[in-house]
């Protein structure tokens, strides 16, 4: 096996469901520190964050992902213990073992053997590790932006280790995400007797013809690097479980996974003005909250870089993509950072049985490797 596989499965055997580390980021600093990096831990309310660099030049490349893993659900579904890591066939099973702790160790190999190999490399390396990507992402990411601001720390160019492959080890890039934006309504009416409904509001005969409205409606028809965007009703929630009661409220939750055509701000005022005018007997009120605006890097130097080392690696052409959910890259493009998604194969995240294919460990490191070569030599 490699050093990939080793260190992967160091960090697959630390227990880190979010927003836990599990001594993940202790193990990355200690070889880290070794290269050369200083380090710079970061913890923000329960969680863990480390910031590390070498070198104080420009430009600043910087490789960011999370250490923190969903839970592993029926334990005993699983082959083997989700948190010791175990090789099935061609395949090392584990909680994180491809989102993201084998992008986290591959990040780790390469750059040791870059500074080893390249000692004088120009610019700078960074490394932003969270253990809040697949929590609430409050204390993670972002907080550790708003401290690299502070301090006039400017990100140039980042690679974000999410498993961002389809089928094969980098034949999907990503080089944008939709924005989320979250929304609770309740509708509240009257409660009452459902044999005098003329003596009540039924909260949930008004919500259900103007959600609907919504939910078919066609919000714009995407662009060439965004899908159209979508809005889902995720929970929806109303009654006393009485079969002889109307309710007095309905509380519906929703998402909207949108794109560059569009904005929250403008998502919001329709959503308000179409669902407060459905019957003035019904007070409805609203709470929002924004996950992550859109962000896009349709060229640049980082993605010319990626490419190249996908190609020299792997002998492929990547597809371009903004697919998926959200990433903390959406923290980090905002501070007009080139931001790029690159990592194993996608197809068994947060599932029972995660895997990675132990074949891809090592030409993922050499594509990391290539990366910072093309970018700091």
């Amino acid at each position: 096996m490699t050093e990939v596989f080793d260190l992967t499965c160091d960090l697959i055997s630390c227990s880190s469901e979010t927003p836990d580390d599990g001594g993940c980021q202790q193990l990355i600093a200690e070889r880290l520190e070794t290269t050369g990096f200083s380090i710079n831990h970061l913890p923000f309310g329960p969680v863990s964050n480390m910031w590390a660099r070498i070198g104080g030049g420009e430009p600043l490349v910087v490789f960011a992902g999370h250490t923190d893993v969903v839970p592993p659900g029926p334990i005993n579904q699983w082959k083997s213990p989700p948190f010791q890591p175990t090789v099935h066939g061609q395949y090392l099973y584990g909680r994180g073992a491809a989102d993201m702790k084998s992008s986290l160790a591959a990040m780790v190999v390469a750059t040791e053997r870059f500074v080893l190999g390249h000692p004088d490399h120009a610019g700078s390396i960074g490394f932003l590790i969270t253990s809040d990507e697949e929590g609430e992402a409050r204390d993670g990411t972002v907080k550790v932006i708003d401290y690299l601001e502070k301090q006039g720390t400017q990100i140039d160019m980042c690679v974000v280790g999410e498993p961002s492959s389809a089928e094969k080890i980098g034949d999907v890039v990503r080089v944008g995400r939709r924005g989320s934006l979250n929304g609770l309504v309740r509708f509240i009416g009257e409660q009452g007797h459902v044999a005098y409904p003329d003596q009540t509001r039924n909260p949930i005969h008004a919500a259900i013809t103007a959600l609907a409205q919504l939910v078919t409606r066609d919000w714009d028809s995407g662009n060439e690097h965004f899908p159209p965007t979508t809005f889902q009703i995720s929970n929806m929630s109303a009654g006393t479980g009485a079969e002889n009661v109307i309710p007095g409220e309905l509380h519906a939750r929703f998402n909207f996974r949108f794109n560059t055509e569009q904005n929250d701000q403008t998502l919001k005022e329709i959503v308000e003005n179409h669902l407060l005018h459905i019957d003035p007997g019904f007070e409805v009120t609203f709470d929002w909250r924004l996950s992550g605006q859109p962000f896009l890097t349709k060229q640049g130097r980082l993605l010319e870089a990626v490419q190249a080392a996908i190609r020299n690696v792997a002998s492929l052409e990547p597809e371009l993509s903004t697919s998926g959910g959200t990433s903390d890259g959406r923290f980090i493009a905002p501070t007009g950072a080139e931001v790029v998604e690159l990592g194993p194969v996608n197809a068994s995240i947060h599932k029972i049985n995660e895997r990675v294919l132990i074949d891809d460990l090592e030409p993922l490191a050499r594509m990391y490797e290539h990366i910072l070569f093309r970018l700091l030599c």
